[in-house]
């Protein structure tokens, strides 16, 4: 089923925030289910997302075990222990931010990039109120995301390389960029309505 790019992105942003509210059980169990979808859909692109914020989620969960007060994990260690409650917040801290990822690794196997900038372009509509170009704004964006590809190409040598490719000249001084635009369906304001609905549960 092709659902509409913005109502892609939209589902994925309430799956984020009902991340944040759910039970610790529930939190897991979604995660979980959320994670073996990725594998089975997505599984290259989720394993490349987990390598680049592996270090990241790393330092989330150390800061977390150290930083929370609670109960030793192990009075062998005295004040250099981890804490238990920390260790558990951490934990679910890397459960959401997971999820999060796999569903993103989701979006992004299903959007390729003009897609994804024609949902985001949808989505700023209501910039134009404001006196904004959101023609100017999926440009820039379509710009910035095709460079940031090009230098993760091109930076071999860790992320120091990768940052300075970013800065360097492109020979390319102009693009023409098509947005594949369409309708919104039936399936569209369904996939919503079961997204607002898990959000609802889960915040109320």
């Amino acid at each position: 089923m092709r659902f509409h790019p913005a109502a892609q992105i939209l589902a994925w942003c309430l799956l984020v925030a009902t991340l944040q509210a759910m039970t610790p059980g529930a939190l897991l169990m979604a995660a979980g289910l959320i994670l073996l979808c990725a594998f089975a859909l997505s599984g290259h692109k989720f394993i490349q997302l987990v390598r680049r914020t592996r270090w990241i989620m790393l330092s989330l969960l150390v800061i977390y075990a150290y930083s929370t007060p609670g109960q030793p994990l192990s009075d062998a260690f005295g004040m250099f222990s981890p804490s238990r409650e920390g260790l558990s917040d951490g934990v679910l801290q890397l459960a959401r931010l997971l999820a999060a990822l796999a569903g993103l690794a989701i979006l992004l196997d299903r959007l390729h990039r003009q897609r994804l900038i024609a949902g985001l372009y949808t989505l700023c509509a209501p910039m134009q109120w404001l006196g904004m170009s959101r023609e100017r704004i999926a440009v820039r964006l379509a710009l910035t995301l095709h460079y940031a590809e090009v230098a993760m190409l091109r930076g071999k040598g860790g992320w120091q390389d990768t940052l300075g490719s970013l800065f360097e000249p492109h020979g390319e001084t102009s693009r023409q960029i098509e947005l594949p635009l369409q309708r919104f369906a039936a399936a569209d304001a369904l996939l919503l309505a079961v997204a607002l609905l898990m959000f609802w549960l889960a915040w109320r």
